[in-house]
């Protein structure tokens, strides 16, 4: 294990904001794992977990700590008699490993091509998109718990999945490193077509490919700048800066009240549907709450294409991005009664006061 000292972070993020971590390790091993907690425990340093860095805002003071960047690779098929079982290092790109299940023909995560991120990063926030969610077909999670430092290997009833929720980062936040994550896909299985736009795209097919989905997906992200592209600057940001809001039914005849007409509202996961909610776009608040895609305010702007990512310009800080994201959410809260959830991650934050 090397430790490094001061490495910058804003380039191991995708919105590239923030400032420096005053140690950090790269971890390729779970050896690395083991030693790099045993060293922040030795030295009573705080500890963050980087995996692809898609879904961070990094303060511009940096952190001061160790980040250990979670390296992990390699894959392993293992086949049963009605699925294959993938076990996949936390480092693993993840769309590059959505790819091969879908060359694999093995359905699943044809939904969710396109993410930006690593692997060991899916279950945490229980990844979801256009009508599928990891929950729906992690195995396992393999992690090293640091509150008994040893490995442990959690089954999905464990990891408590909700919409965008696991233990992960709600009650047990921070006492997991994940090293792997095993996935169980369907060979052979019909890709799964819940989502609008895409029963739009395929309206005239009964039977599309995994590989013509997943091509969809990716193009659908790329319209909504929510698809990584070298030189696009709709490309800049931390994905959707907020979780659409779980709402009850009263709650959407409130909105509707103030907004002139009912916004559009989703199927949540199995807990959120036996109380009878239902997802809203947090898009159609914040544009109906007077923030238009393009929206810019210096360096910090919205995305040109969709109005849930929150764009580094060019030269934007940290505060910056944040104070924009307090502005939209206010005039949300002031608008409808309803408090925007970031989504992002935000490291360093706690010691700037």
């Amino acid at each position: 294990m090397r430790v490094e000292e001061n490495r910058e972070l804003a380039a191991l993020t995708t919105l590239g904001v923030g400032g420096p971590a005053r140690w950090f390790v790269n971890a390729g091993t779970e050896d690395d794992v083991v030693a790099a907690v045993a060293w922040v425990r030795e030295k009573n340093v705080p500890l963050f977990v980087l995996g692809g860095g898609s879904n961070l805002v990094v303060a511009d003071r940096g952190f001061n700590g160790l980040v250990l960047h979670v390296g992990l690779r390699g894959v392993q098929k293992y086949e049963h008699a009605e699925h294959i079982v993938y076990e996949a290092g936390a480092g693993e790109d993840w769309d590059e490993f959505v790819q091969r299940s879908i060359e694999d023909n093995c359905a699943g995560l044809e939904c969710l091509a396109g993410i930006p991120g690593t692997v060991g990063g899916t279950p945490v926030q229980n990844v979801g998109a256009y009508g599928q969610e990891v929950a729906s077909t992690t195995a396992n999670v393999r992690a090293y718990d640091l509150k008994t430092l040893a490995f442990a290997d959690l089954a999905p009833a464990e990891c408590c999945f909700a919409y965008r929720r696991s233990r992960f980062n709600t009650t047990d936040r921070g006492r997991y490193v994940i090293t792997r994550v095993d996935y169980r896909l369907t060979p052979g299985g019909a890709p799964t077509l819940h989502y609008t736009d895409l029963q739009k795209e395929f309206s005239s097919r009964l039977d599309p490919s995994l590989r013509e989905v997943a091509e969809a997906v990716r193009h659908i992200r790329r319209s909504k700048g929510m698809l990584l592209v070298d030189g696009d600057s709709d490309c800049c940001s931390a994905g959707s800066f907020f979780k659409n809001p779980v709402v009850s039914r009263e709650q959407i005849h409130q909105i509707a009240a103030k907004g002139g007409k009912e916004p559009p509202s989703f199927p949540t996961g199995p807990q959120e549907k036996q109380s009878g909610s239902v997802k809203i776009p947090a898009a159609w608040l914040i544009e109906h709450a007077g923030f238009s895609k393009g929206f810019a305010q210096g360096p910090a702007g919205i995305s040109s294409r969709h109005t849930l990512a929150l764009i580094n310009r060019g030269g934007a800080s940290a505060a910056q991005i944040l104070a924009l994201a307090d502005q939209i959410a206010s005039a949300v809260e002031a608008r409808f009664g309803i408090q925007l959830e970031r989504e992002p991650v935000l490291l360093g934050f706690e010691a700037a006061g």
